[in-house]
């Protein structure tokens, strides 16, 4: 057969590499520590594994009938959806059956979800289905992880200390988006690398190596609907973006939000309120997460007082006040608040 130049184009288009795969890339990355015993990365394994049957779920939820709410509240008073329980359901069992992990922490559950495997290195702290309010009208929505690993001697119970540390002590920290595509994305401290799912081959590829966030960035995103409950920093702030030009990018769906930025710069704020004096967003299974991979990609996170990694929280449930993302939008709202600071 003779290949003409627009043949030959169409068929490196269909036969061009799709990357490495998520485990290849694990075992890999593992292999460059001497002394990593595998438990890690059969940890992360297991959280792959479980965010394909959720990418599934939620392909399907219009059909299935499980978009819908049930009749119970989590632990902040927020009601639960079907999918919110569909999802804790599916990362607890893959963080049991991978005997890994000896308890996990769930924005969905009271209390501590105890594995039995007392001789797991980790413990997981999880946002199983962040902005699940957004899956009935077919908006994006995610994941939210943090792996920590236990300070308490393994083969006994787990104790509080395990999960109250601080954002430093994180082994690993990660994100699944699901939306137009499902996308897997994921630190160990040695960068930020993100992975595409391609469902017909049921595996995720590596798509998006060695992210780095852009230091500046044309968008910012914030809830203005409570604008009038911001701090005077936080409105001055909002006004110098304004008058630079910056464009408001605001799905509701935090890992949408801020992948978004991650990729194209920008920042997210989700400040105090008068409702909430505290921050809205949780410590353990967003903000720390969230700002592990922000700064492994060369941006910022910070709570308006202190660098989001050095908190160590008091309560499993903690929230915090947070802005993050890129490093030059970051440092110039800490400029504002010395300014204001100054004059004062």
């Amino acid at each position: 057969m003779i290949y003409t130049e627009k043949s030959k184009a169409n068929l490196d288009t269909f036969t061009s590499p799709v990357g490495i795969a998520v485990d290849r890339f694990i075992a890999k990355r593992q292999s460059e520590f001497p002394h990593a015993t595998g438990d890690l990365s059969q940890l992360l394994r297991d959280i792959v594994i479980a965010s394909k049957i959720i990418s599934r779920e939620i392909n399907r939820a219009g059909l299935s009938g499980i978009e819908g709410m049930t009749e119970d509240e989590n632990i902040q008073g927020e009601p639960q959806r079907m999918l919110d329980v569909i999802a804790e359901y599916r990362f607890k069992k893959a963080l049991m059956n991978g005997q890994q992990v000896c308890a996990i922490l769930s924005e969905e559950s009271d209390d501590i979800i105890e594995t039995g495997n007392h001789d797991g290195k980790y413990v997981v702290a999880i946002d199983p289905l962040d902005g699940s309010s957004n899956v009935d009208v077919n908006v994006s929505v995610g994941t939210i992880f943090s792996i920590y690993k236990r300070v308490s001697p393994q083969g006994e119970p787990f104790t509080k200390e395990d999960f109250l540390q601080p954002g430093t002590a994180q082994v690993a920290a990660g994100y699944i988006l699901y939306g137009s595509s499902t996308m897997l994305v994921y630190t160990t401290g040695c960068g930020v690398n993100g992975f595409t799912y391609e469902p017909s081959l049921g595996e995720y590829f590596l798509s998006h190596p060695n992210i780095t966030q852009p230091e500046d960035g044309e968008y910012y995103s914030v809830n203005e609907r409570d604008k009038d409950e911001f701090s005077r920093d936080v409105k001055t702030y909002l006004y110098e973006l304004k008058a630079k030009k910056k464009g408001t990018r605001y799905v509701g769906s935090l890992v949408c939000d801020f992948h978004r930025n991650l990729l194209k710069g920008g920042v997210y704020l989700y400040p105090a309120t008068e409702k909430y004096t505290k921050g809205k967003l949780r410590l353990m299974y967003e903000c720390h997460a969230l700002a592990f991979i922000t700064e492994q990609a060369k941006g910022r996170a910070t709570n308006g007082d202190i660098r989001i990694m050095d908190i160590k929280p008091t309560e499993y449930h903690e929230r915090t006040p947070i802005i993050v993302g890129s490093k030059g939008l970051v440092d110039e709202f800490e400029d504002v608040q010395k300014l204001i600071s100054f004059k004062k």
